[in-house]
């Protein structure tokens, strides 16, 4: 037989880890430097204005 298993306990483990992992997500997302956000937006922006400028002019748009 398996051991019985504290359901509370469980419950709040996995919260635990849940807040755990958002936490790191949030670091990775808002604890940048200003530089390095301005970075990755100018990049952003040049990659739009690149593929914006390649667009076909007489292209329908859509599927179809």
């Amino acid at each position: 037989m398996s051991d019985p298993v504290n359901l509370n306990k469980f419950r709040k483990a996995k919260a635990k880890a849940e807040k755990e992992q958002k936490a790191k997500e949030n670091r990775a997302k808002f604890g940048r430097p200003k530089a390095d956000r301005q970075l990755d937006k100018a990049r952003a922006d040049k990659l739009s204005k690149l593929t914006e400028g390649h667009r076909l002019k007489d292209a329908p748009e859509g599927d179809g």
